[in-house]
């Protein structure tokens, strides 16, 4: 993997940069749609590579696992050949989701106990198994198992959890290095900084993982209950010591404010549910600002979703047929806002882009975000 800044806002830490993968370019700011079990909810590839403009997309590492399995996902030749997608993959570790699963997991110093939250059957991850994993995956980026800390977690806690994940680093790191790519291609594996909101806490887990000179580097635990103030403060922490020549990686954020707020910090990557998850229950999220589908004062307005009319979703539906559908309970509803919010969180990064490189991220942020924190 390769990483070449192309151009840096001169009044923010905001920077337009180009990621090489053995699947393709990822050009930055960039948005990856959550993919958990090889497909993003309600999406067809046609629209993920067409209409939407996805670059990379993002798979799950405990999903994928329980479901198909790795026999199966070797036998097809990886996660690319087996859902033919032929662009870049991500693959989280599944540490979030073991973090979620708190009633059904145990955590020790050899990793993670778990039971299937579809069947209840016990399985274990360890750092050495989930590098085994991705490698089975095939991802082009791949995420090192770490314990996902709680927002609200007290210090000790947080200190323990961050003791944890960098021994659990460790781990990963030699696995890597033990071990080959199964399909021809080289694979680049992240470390994820954590620390909770404790300054001392992030500044230590930045200057561990900047001293290892990974390909890339993630920052995670945040977004999971925290105050938004604290998540930029601790963005702004973290990116002032990790190294500038590799990109970052916001792992689980956010809303299209969080994006524009983090990239004016120095972030480079994005993946969240949220363009998907709550397009599926009647949110959109528009220049104008955020509408809810299923509000009855929409049931008689024939202008478009969203009058920018670069996807057809804009052109060809308008939000009186998206709040009947909702109404009526047609998957089509689901579609069309899926659709809809992915392609707006495409074309939020591409405006990012190409403001950077005009040299007016700054002021054309702040203009954009209170209006697209508007509800309607």
């Amino acid at each position: 993997m390769t990483f070449e800044i192309d151009h840096r806002d001169i009044n923010s830490e905001a920077r337009a940069c180009r990621i090489v993968t053995a699947h393709g370019t990822i050009r930055t700011p960039v948005f990856m749609p959550v993919g958990t079990q090889g497909t993003v909810k309600t999406i067809h590839k046609r629209e993920l590579t067409g209409d939407i403009g996805a670059q990379i997309i993002l798979g799950n590492t405990y999903h994928l696992y329980l479901r198909p399995g790795v026999d199966i996902l070797e036998r097809a030749g990886g996660l690319h050949g087996f859902i033919g997608w032929e662009r870049p993959i991500l693959t989280d570790s599944g540490g979030f989701q073991v973090f979620s699963l708190s009633a059904i997991r145990k955590l020790k110093e050899e990793g993670a106990e778990f039971r299937s939250h579809i069947d209840g059957s016990p399985h274990f991850f360890s750092p050495e198994r989930v590098v085994d994993i991705q490698r089975s995956i095939g991802a082009d980026i791949i995420m090192a198992f770490d314990e996902c800390t709680p927002g609200d977690a007290d210090y000790d806690y947080a200190l323990r959890s961050l003791n944890l994940t960098e021994r659990w680093l460790d781990r990963c790191l030699n696995r890597m290095a033990q071990t080959a790519p199964k399909y021809g291609y080289e694979q680049s594996l992240f470390p994820i900084v954590q620390g909770c909101v404790y300054p001392d806490l992030r500044r230590r887990a930045a200057r561990h993982i900047a001293s290892l000179g990974a390909d890339g580097n993630a920052i995670g635990g945040l977004a999971v209950g925290e105050p938004v103030e604290k998540m930029y403060e601790m963005i702004e922490i973290v990116n002032d010591i990790l190294p500038q020549e590799r990109p970052r990686y916001l792992m689980g954020v956010g809303t299209p404010a969080n994006l524009l707020e983090a990239i004016a910090r120095g972030v480079d990557m994005f993946d969240c549910i949220m363009p998907t998850r709550n397009g599926r229950n009647g949110q959109i999220f528009t220049r104008q600002g955020v509408i809810n589908m299923r509000n009855k004062k929409w049931e008689d307005d024939f202008s478009p979703v969203d009058g920018d009319g670069r996807s057809f979703v804009d052109t060809e539906y308008s939000k009186a047929y998206l709040h009947h559908l909702f109404k009526v309970h047609e998957i089509l509803a689901l579609q069309i806002a899926s659709i809809h919010n992915s392609a707006f969180y495409q074309r939020l990064m591409d405006e990012a882009r190409a403001h950077i490189e005009a040299g007016d991220f700054s002021s054309w942020k702040a203009a954009i975000i209170p209006s697209l924190s508007n509800r309607l």
